[in-house]
């Protein structure tokens, strides 16, 4: 496990730097070219959990492992389970295996999917026969993770009567799902979301495609946060498009808040700070959890006031971010608050605490939000090469903006 000491004694930042593919569209895309050979994908993410994906997909083995790969986990056990003469042992992580899976696997039985728990109920590692699906309707709780409701859509086409999904209760992060729907058009797969109702149409084939996997805007959220904690500050990251298939694109009009500006040129996108950040700011983010603990932090560094709310998914996460940011917050010297889905931070009175060592928990996430108040005092980030898992470039990223990252003594 390494431990990394961030500083950034200039206060001041510039450069440029190039994100690659979103891991949302990459996993999405990889499961597509799976069904429909004649796609052809550009730009993917270079993360661990694209990567996890591909050698899932290519692997002849019977027992796959894929780590911490939560999308991975999901959209596999859809692609195997509707596979004919599949027989897959999906297997992961310890902490993979306290991650509910059950209502995915119970929406897949209900159309006649063949899957077994091999532990515990509800919970991978899971042995899963491959079946042909003729079931062309089911109904799903829409209120826990948009990843379920994403993976059967992808695998959906490829079914004989496609599938129509009803979500019950209040559908979390609905933009998710809105990329899924874009990404099939883009595919040339007819798909249709409505209300409470998805309809997926079944497709034998497609005519060859090229798709290019816009950059990712989750990892963006750490360049947004640095600018807007640094005093003068103008940064440049590629690869984004204002009509962003991604929720987090958020990013704009929230950090607009904390004193960014956004402006595009072509596809690169330039953020400045405007020194105009408001004294406290108040989100549902359950369009877009990702970018909460980004936001907390940024809010943290500002000495600002925040209330988050829609949170409740950050409790299955690679960890219970919301436990883990009240824990390593408040060894800053925060006063924060946490429920089971929002967050509450008091406007700083102090000064940050120097030299404290943030625990990620496995979760990269955690490391790549707290790494930007840097900028404001040193500060250790502990298991640092968990950025791999979306980012593998953060910490060279963060030097060529004038960080020093250092081995911590």
């Amino acid at each position: 496990m390494i431990t990394l000491r961030l500083t950034h004694t200039a206060h001041q930042l510039s450069g440029k730097c190039t994100i690659t593919g979103s891991k949302s569209e990459s996993n999405r895309l990889l499961i597509l070219q799976a069904l429909f050979p004649a796609l052809e994908v550009l730009n993917l993410s270079n993360s661990d959990d694209t990567q996890a994906m591909m050698r899932g997909l290519s692997s002849s083995e019977e027992t796959i492992d894929i780590g911490h790969a939560g999308t991975t986990m999901r959209f596999l056990t859809s692609y195997f389970a509707t596979t004919p003469g599949a027989q897959k042992i999906l297997t992961g992580s310890k902490r993979m295996q306290e991650r509910p899976i059950k209502i995915l696997v119970e929406a897949l039985r209900a159309i006649g999917a063949e899957i077994e728990y091999l532990n515990n109920e509800g919970y991978p590692p899971l042995r899963i026969s491959g079946k042909k699906i003729t079931t062309e309707r089911v109904e799903l709780a829409a209120n826990v993770s948009s990843q379920y409701i994403t993976s059967l859509m992808l695998i959906a086409p490829k079914l004989s009567n496609g599938l129509t999904i009803n979500l019950v209760g209040e559908i979390t992060s609905v933009p998710y799902i809105n990329m899924t729907c874009s990404l099939l058009h883009k595919v040339g797969i007819k798909a249709v979301f409505e209300g409470q109702t998805i309809q997926v149409f079944p497709q034998e084939n497609i005519e060859s495609k090229t798709v290019e996997v816009e950059s990712d805007w989750s990892s963006a959220s750490y360049h947004f946060s640095m600018v807007a904690l640094a005093e003068n500050a103008q940064v440049s990251i590629k690869n984004y498009v204002a009509d962003s298939l991604q929720g987090d694109s958020v990013l704009v009009d929230i950090y607009k808040q904390l004193g960014v500006s956004s402006t595009f040129e072509g596809n690169t996108l330039h953020l400045k700070n405007n020194g105009n950040a408001q004294q406290h700011i108040a989100l549902n983010l359950i369009k877009a959890p990702d970018i909460a603990q980004t936001i907390a932090v940024t809010c943290f560094g500002l000495g600002i006031s925040c209330d988050l709310t829609g949170l409740h998914t950050l409790k299955i996460k690679e960890t219970d971010r919301l436990v883990a940011l009240h824990t390593e917050l408040t060894k800053l010297g925060a006063d924060i608050r946490v429920t089971n889905e929002s967050l509450h931070l008091a406007a700083r009175q102090n000064s940050i605490h120097k030299d404290i060592v943030i625990d990620t928990y496995h979760d990269h996430r955690m490391a790549m939000a707290f790494a930007p108040l840097g900028i404001k005092v040193p500060i250790r980030i502990n298991d640092a090469e968990v950025v791999s898992k979306s980012y593998p470039t953060f910490w060279d990223d963060l030097r060529s903006l004038g960080f020093s990252v250092d081995l911590a003594k």
